[in-house]
């Protein structure tokens, strides 16, 4: 008898270590230790305090459940739920290297991808704080970065809410363009004096890759370096669509007038004639969407094939 009360105080100490284990809302053990977008090597046991220098990062470390204690300027524009103690440590391209220092953060998170981040990293470095950079372009990017961030909060819960649920809704999506025929596609990135053509590595080509589409500027290469109206004119893509960039919508506005819509020829493009030149919303497509993800990938959707 001694004996199976001895087995079952045992499975029940078994069973209750394993729920402990796998509650999504404890920290781990003993840190974590990830590779970050530089190839460093990080080791995070302590998340208290944490600085994310971007909008987007600040984002998606609330998104697993973190706390922030500072961000930089562009993150008090973007209508999230931060607190009154989070302070403002500069400009998203040049983050101030002294008020970093003087809040004492446990993490900071740069951008791999902004020459400003990358250039802290020796000093924050010597000052012995944890500084990990990360490059998000696609949604497997995000989703990595989720997943090493929710495995620092503790927070798996969240890494299945807004990470692999999210990815679910996107197979979904990509799936129902089996079938249908490959639209040809020019993707535009419109700022200030400046309209370029993107190819299938970035953010919104990626996504439409993912849909099915043809982009010209992948095979049409010198595109990408010199947006050629007869280029475009000999592809006459089946939709022309733009992202924006800067603060200005008048300027990029005004860059496309210049450089392509005053050129007699546009208005004899397939996709202008057949009200396919379409302007992407920013906050989808040129700023990273996170947690709306799916909800960029159903809106080109809508656009490629909702009215076929």
């Amino acid at each position: 008898m001694k004996r199976i009360n001895l087995i079952i105080l045992t499975l029940v100490i078994i069973f209750f270590a394993g729920c402990n284990a796998s509650n999504p809302s404890q920290p781990l053990v003993g840190g974590v230790t990830f590779s970050d977008a530089l190839e460093h090597t990080i080791h995070v046991s302590d998340s208290d305090r944490v600085i994310a220098a971007s909008a987007s990062f600040a984002q998606l470390w609330l998104l697993a459940g973190g706390k922030l204690v500072g961000t930089t300027e562009d993150t008090f524009k973007a209508n999230l739920d931060l607190s009154e103690n989070v302070t403002n440590i500069g400009s998203l391209h040049t983050p101030g290297l002294e008020t970093i220092i003087a809040l004492n953060p446990q993490l900071v998170i740069l951008s791999a991808d902004i020459s400003g981040h990358t250039a802290l990293y020796d000093q924050l470095t010597t000052a012995g704080i944890n500084t990990a950079y990360f490059s998000v372009e696609i949604f497997e990017d995000y989703l990595s970065m989720l997943k090493t961030c929710t495995d620092i909060t503790g927070r798996t819960d969240l890494y299945e809410q807004n990470g692999l649920q999210i990815q679910t809704q996107i197979t979904d999506i990509v799936a129902k363009t089996s079938g249908k025929p490959a639209p040809k596609v020019l993707l535009l990135r419109a700022g200030a004096g400046k309209v370029a053509a993107r190819s299938s590595n970035t953010m919104a080509g990626a996504m439409l890759k993912d849909l099915g589409c043809l982009n010209i500027a992948d095979s049409e290469t010198d595109l990408l370096d010199d947006l050629s109206m007869e280029a475009v004119i000999a592809q006459d893509p089946d939709f022309i669509f733009v992202t924006t960039m800067g603060d200005s919508m008048e300027k990029a506005q005004k860059a496309l007038q210049d450089t392509l819509l005053s050129n007699p020829a546009w208005a004899n493009l397939r996709a202008v004639k057949s009200g396919r030149y379409i302007t992407l919303q920013k906050d989808l497509f040129h700023l990273k969407p996170n947690d709306r993800w799916d909800e960029a990938y159903e809106k080109l959707w809508e656009l490629l094939y909702g009215k076929q």
